[in-house]
């Protein structure tokens, strides 16, 4: 009686754990960006697919003329992906070229400026306005400083005056922002403080952010090639903090090189147009963020945490409480970040492993009510996991219970 009895137990849990294999229902696509500067003599439908198959679905390149710019927005558009479009004519006369391409397929919309300084924001906010009286529907993307920028970059008496002129004064629809932390041995100190500006700044002015992760190394401090951990770290810290868009610094390597020569940057394509491991991480990782776009997606941050031994990042708070259905988070003195999201009926407890060379153990346990959240998206009962867990270098952990209601 004892066996049949174990054995009922055992199959009322796999029934349950069957039934508990749903997915979570995705609300929309999350824009994943990339700076691809792919050569113009390499605008080609096959160049185009690539982009489309490595999970990028939005992406920048400078065109010579409007001529250049209409034959890459339709291969771009035979493709399955869109422009955001950057020709002359577009500075030069911004109503006409908005005219021409607002109503294209693969039209994304309009590249305005890397980096400004604080003088070039009247200058700017005249073009925006310029474009948008003929188009008031496409993105003005204008990509701002980090905060370890220079005064003289800068041009403004601090950071968060930089932030607070350029939501101020320019008429754009995301806040964007770059800043690649992962160091050779190290994470950049400002990153998350950085993070904390961006994101308060954003729900103050009522826009979404988007931010970036390093996919190309440019100088001898950032690791070569971008490995997959620290493309993690940097996708999803930036996620955690609310971001609602995804950039990717950049697609293809334009470091001088001859086509026989291989170019070691760690670009998804190097310089000579072949392929890198980076570009199978890059697909991975987007792949796993769409999975995962309907906890971050259209997401309401609640609260952002830091644990660890010792000093957590300047700007931070470190964590001290948790949400109800959470009984027990335990990284055993590990650095992580806590994020908690609420995104609709669901909530989200989201814990990101901050070390990008070492495991974690990470402790979790809940009430009934809280399931784990796999990276395809899958739902399953929590409590069918242990509830102690390694937590693979710069990985995520995500978990789901119910919105309280207020």
């Amino acid at each position: 009686m004892t066996r049949i009895n174990s054995l009922i137990a055992f199959f009322v849990f796999l029934v349950t754990l069957l039934c508990a294999q749903e997915k979570l229902a995705n609300k929309g696509v999350m824009p994943i960006n990339a700076y691809a500067f792919i050569p113009m003599n390499q605008i080609n439908l096959t160049r185009f697919q690539e982009v489309k198959e490595s999970g990028i679905n939005l992406f920048i390149d400078n065109f010579p003329d409007i001529v250049a710019m209409k034959n890459g927005l339709d291969l771009a558009a035979k493709a399955g992906v869109k422009l955001l479009i950057s020709c002359p004519e577009l500075k030069n006369d911004p109503e006409r070229t908005a005219a021409l391409f607002m109503n294209h397929p693969a039209m994304g919309g309009y590249y305005i400026y890397d980096e400004p300084g604080m003088a070039l924001f009247p200058e700017l906010k005249k073009w925006c306005k310029r474009i948008q009286s003929v188009d008031k529907q496409h993105l003005l993307y204008v990509n701002i400083w980090p905060d370890f920028a220079s005064p003289s970059a800068l041009q403004a008496d601090s950071y968060k005056a930089y932030v607070t002129e350029f939501l101020k004064e320019l008429p754009v629809q995301v806040v964007s922002f770059d800043y690649y932390p992962v160091m050779s041995n190290r994470l950049s100190k400002s990153w998350y403080q950085n993070l904390e500006l961006i994101s308060a700044e954003s729900k103050k002015a009522g826009l979404p952010f988007w931010a970036f992760a390093l996919t190309s190394n440019y100088d001898a401090e950032h690791i070569m090639p971008q490995t997959l951990a620290a493309l993690r770290l940097q996708l999803f810290s930036n996620l955690a903090y609310g971001a609602q868009g995804i950039c990717y610094y950049e697609y293809w390597d334009r470091t001088p090189t001859s086509a026989a020569q291989e170019d070691d940057r760690g670009g998804p394509i190097n310089a000579a147009g072949k392929r890198t491991v980076v570009f199978d991480r890059v697909k991975q990782m987007s792949a796993e963020i769409q999975a995962l776009s309907p906890v971050f997606l259209g997401s309401k941050v609640i609260s952002v945490r830091h644990t660890g031994k010792g000093m957590i990042p300047a700007g931070t708070i470190r964590m001290t409480t948790l949400p109800k259905p959470i009984k027990v988070l335990d990284t055993n003195g590990a650095p992580a970040l806590v994020s908690v999201l609420e995104n609709g009926e669901n909530t989200f407890l989201v814990v990101v492993n901050k070390d990008f060379t070492n495991s974690i153990n990470l402790t979790v346990y809940g009430d009934e009510s809280v399931k784990k959240i796999l990276k395809d998206g899958t739902i399953v009962p929590a409590a069918a996991y242990e509830s102690s867990l390694e937590l693979d270098p710069g990985d995520v952990s995500v978990y789901m219970f119910p919105t309280e209601k207020r």
